[in-house]
């Protein structure tokens, strides 16, 4: 495994280091989020928070807005919670062995399995979603789900631990992860390139659980602007604004983040809509209608409630947007380009 994952590994930003700080930012982030989108996200979110302590320092509107675009924000915020508890109570240290790190806010087994193997040393084995699909290959296990599906998952851990090579525990469990992210892949893995394939008791053919289906929902957003005076030190003669709403904090999905007005009646004629799009989030494909509304149109035509607010791009980039509402600004251009690298220069200055 190690000399397969020698050979064969991707260069990611995060395997550069062993620093256990951002090793478990890293982890966090790559939580249901493609890999390809947390490249970019983690190298601006490190340059914007380079320690743990400049994180727990950091608003959580700020922490949002540069974690916009990954979704699960209760990622972010369990993140920045535990960033501030290990500030406070730890002298800024995160604990080193795989059992303390399981006592902070937001890290399971996995993430302290991996932050602790990697940066320590610790000899304990990691099984996220990857390495149980290997196993369970490998020993020709069934995946279930219900009391079956936690036997299941003790059997997986336990062979994962006898698996591990306690040399080089950190590496030999990116490998596993590796290997079930690009060769073990849910659908047409590629036993031929496998390590593992000689001993494997099902080259790839095995019963799993039945993802549930995604659904479908119509939503529609009204993209409101207005132009407003510039200072007279400025040149030009307005400044372009666009219309946001808060989401409550009581709300279970994305509190507090800001987007656009939600429509009442989302159907409209294909030539009155601004755009069109699809947003996935969790189990559900939003088809999206992006409707151009006048300022004056606003309370007849969009849902009432929450706080609303005027924002330029400018201080937009800077807010802990929601994913969709980032998107659609980006494509109506409304903020600068690319949004992130704006953030990370206009936090930097003095």
């Amino acid at each position: 495994m190690l000399g397969w994952y020698e050979r064969n590994k991707r260069d990611l930003p995060w395997r550069r280091s062993r620093n256990p700080y951002a090793i478990w930012v890293a982890e966090i982030m790559l939580q249901q989020t493609r890999v390809s989108v947390v490249v970019e996200r983690y190298q601006e979110f490190l340059k914007r928070f380079p320690t743990l302590l400049a994180l727990a320092l950091a608003p959580e509107q700020e922490v949002l807005a540069m974690w916009s675009g990954l979704g699960y924000y209760r990622r972010a915020r369990m993140l920045h919670r535990a960033a501030q508890f290990v500030s406070e109570n730890l002298q800024g240290n995160l604990p080193e062995m795989a059992e303390e790190l399981r006592v902070l806010p937001g890290i399971g087994a996995y993430t302290a399995a991996a932050v602790a193997s990697i940066a320590h040393n610790e000899p304990v084995a990691v099984v996220d979603g990857n390495v149980e699909r290997v196993l369970c290959r490998f020993a020709g296990w069934e995946a279930g789900s219900g009391k079956s599906g936690t036997a299941l998952r003790r059997k997986v851990e336990m062979l994962a631990q006898r698996f591990l090579d306690r040399s080089r525990p950190g590496d030999f469990n990116q490998a596993m992860m590796e290997l079930g992210a690009t060769v073990c892949t849910p659908r047409n893995p590629r036993c031929a390139e496998c390590p593992l394939m000689v001993e494997c008791r099902t080259r790839g053919e095995h019963k799993t659980t039945r993802r549930a289906p995604m659904t479908s929902r119509v939503a529609g957003y009204a993209l409101v602007l207005r132009a407003t005076p510039r200072p007279r030190r400025r040149r030009g003669g307005s400044a372009e604004q666009v219309l946001l709403v808060q989401r409550p904090a009581e709300m279970t999905v994305m509190p507090g983040m800001w987007e656009l007005p939600t429509l009442i009646h989302p159907e409209a004629p294909a030539s009155e809509l601004r755009m069109e799009l699809r947003h996935a989030i969790m189990q559900v494909n939003y088809y999206v209608r992006i409707r151009s509304v006048a300022v004056e149109d606003v309370d007849a035509m969009t849902v009432a409630g929450g706080e609303r607010r005027w924002a330029t791009p400018r201080e937009a980039g800077n807010m802990a947007l929601t994913g969709l509402a980032r998107k659609v600004l980006m494509r109506a251009r409304l903020l600068p380009s690319p949004a992130m690298e704006a953030i990370a220069r206009g936090a930097a200055r003095p």
